[in-house]
């Protein structure tokens, strides 16, 4: 029996995210439709793929093969796909954009509307990744193209990874109103030692960003809250009970709060990036192209 192209996504999904409830958030599906498509799949293989150990399963050295080979087989499929939509005049198909939670609505958002009127055909699924989390899902090719910073720590980037620079964005101190520091038209970080602090989760970008920054200037940053949503950040600090810094993107104006730019100025490179491809994809392109247009981001 033939494979079924969308058992084999399935399965590289599983490889990828580990769990059949990643896996079903992921395809909008339940955790009961995905084990039995697996199920399924291996039926039609007749080879056990599947370890089940209580309630969770694992890939046998079987199914590790094939999701591998599942891989070359969903790429040189994308591959014909985009050849022949290559000979239509307009651009067509499915892109999957990520992009880090600042950027989805100062950035994403805006281009896919851009897109979708100049290219109606070009259907865009967007998801929220950080930058530690989607450089390595574009080297899978779970994403088509990324919206990333080019300057985070582990940014070791293949050769076969193409950079389409965007702008600048400034990294800026985030005050309550009438903080002592907020009468100071930039701050130094020495300034801000004794501080209460709420960064980004452990390993992020901005974590690891904010905590070198700290270091750099003399001190262990008194870190109190840890919170992966900017927004909670931002209410945190609206309270009085920390201050944090991030990047100017994700200061939603609705927010009570003070901004204030660094002492020496510290500012990160929006990028985004793209596998090259074997054959052009002109969607791909059309994406990048929305991203670039962008009025007001170039040149940040």
């Amino acid at each position: 029996m033939p494979l079924n192209p969308w058992r084999l996504r399935l399965l590289t999904d599983l490889a990828t995210y580990g769990t059949v409830r990643a896996v079903a958030q992921r395809g909008n599906l339940s955790p009961s439709a995905v084990s039995q498509q697996l199920a399924t799949l291996e039926r039609e293989t007749r080879t056990a793929l599947l370890e089940r150990t209580g309630r969770r399963v694992r890939l046998t050295a079987a199914g590790v093969l094939l999701a591998g080979r599942a891989r070359e087989i969903l790429a040189a499929m994308a591959a014909a796909e985009a050849e022949l939509r290559g000979l239509a005049a307009e651009p067509a198909g499915t892109v999957t954009l990520a992009a880090f939670q600042s950027a989805v609505h100062a950035l994403a958002e805006p281009a896919v509307a851009r897109l979708a009127e100049r290219h109606p055909d070009v259907d865009v699924v967007l998801l929220e990744l950080e930058p530690h989390q989607s450089m390595p899902a574009l080297r899978r090719g779970d994403v088509d193209v990324i919206i990333t910073t080019s300057d985070f720590a582990g940014a070791e980037l293949d050769p076969a990874i193409d950079l389409v620079p965007i702008g600048e964005d400034e990294v800026v101190l985030v005050l309550p109103v009438g903080h002592q520091l907020a009468k100071n038209e930039s701050i130094t970080l020495p300034a801000c030692q004794d501080q209460r602090w709420t960064f980004d989760v452990t390993g992020s970008y901005m974590s690891e960003l904010a905590t070198r920054l700290c270091r750099e200037a003399g001190f262990e940053p008194r870190v109190v809250c840890r919170f992966n949503n900017y927004m909670i950040a931002l209410r945190h600090v609206e309270k009085g009970r920390s201050i944090t810094m991030l990047p100017s993107l994700a200061v939603d104006p609705r927010y009570q709060v003070v901004t204030r730019p660094l002492s020496p100025p510290t500012t990160r490179r929006i990028t985004a990036a793209v596998r090259r491809p074997a054959t052009p994809r002109p969607e791909i392109t059309a994406v990048l192209t929305a991203l670039l247009n962008l009025s007001g981001i170039n040149g940040r």
